[in-house]
């Protein structure tokens, strides 16, 4: 049995997915030797071990991607400390690390696909260029390590291949994802401002009570599938009304 298998298994059962390191630090944003470095100053929890293989949890991603949020707010890592352990003496932390875990989990449910370039090369054939692979990588649509070519997202490189092999230049391609990233990211503070100022409220969350935080926790598993429906109805809406005015005008130069 693989260990994808294994860990998929495992989630199934309530038990949560498991992460190598390098994939943990993947997810986490945060770079691979970061990890020994957080657990030396007691910032993260060591991983369960099986033989050589060091196995990190959820919960070590959730922390993770605290402390990275917070060295970004620029706390020091001393003070992230200090702030760690005064939420765990106040038994705070677990319930706003399972507020975050809440908050980001199924937003992107990503399927990794990784290749060698001659493979990326046969894929997308002469269209592909190396310096569409760099600007893949600087919108980080793939990463690249020596000789192999990591896609996070599957359904994105299949996206790109649909359009590739309908003659769309890849260049091009990536011209309109770092368009819909720009427009993206604009849509996404949009809907977090509208829940910090009218879910969360002006307390922040290291002041709400735990029967206040646990309606968050209800408020964000009931408004996530709202926000991508938002979203998707409109840009079809939108598409219907582009469509139809494309071929209004296709037929009237065919006239």
């Amino acid at each position: 049995m693989s260990s994808q298998v294994r860990d998929d298994e495992e989630a199934a059962a309530g038990g949560g997915r498991r992460y190598r390191r390098e994939d943990v630090a993947q997810a986490a944003g945060v770079k691979v030797r970061n990890l020994r470095y957080y657990q030396e100053r007691g910032l993260l929890p060591p991983p369960r071990r099986e033989g050589r293989i060091a196995w990190y949890s959820d919960d070590h991603l959730t922390r993770l991607r605290l402390i990275n949020d917070l060295l970004g707010r620029g706390y020091t890592v001393n003070g992230i400390a200090e702030l760690l352990e005064a939420w765990e003496q106040g038994d705070g932390l677990s319930r706003l690390l399972g507020l975050e875990r809440e908050m980001t989990r199924d937003w992107v449910q990503e399927e990794p696909v990784t290749m060698t370039r001659a493979e990326l090369r046969e894929l997308f054939g002469p269209t592909a260029t190396a310096a569409d692979t760099r600007r893949a990588a600087e919108l980080g649509y793939v990463t690249v390590d020596g000789d192999r070519v990591t896609y996070p997202n599957r359904r994105l490189l299949d996206a790109t291949l649909a359009l590739v092999r309908q003659g769309v230049p890849l260049a091009e391609i990536l011209d309109a994802g770092d368009f819909l990233q720009v427009q993206a990211a604009a849509l996404a503070d949009l809907f977090v401002g509208l829940f910090r100022r009218h879910v969360i409220g002006a307390e922040g969350l290291e002041q709400l009570s735990a029967t206040q935080l646990q309606h968050i926790t209800e408020a964000v598993a009931a408004l996530r599938p709202v926000a991508g429906d938002v979203v998707a109805t409109e840009f079809a809406r939108a598409m219907a009304r582009r469509v139809e005015a494309e071929v209004a005008e296709l037929l009237r130069t065919e006239q």
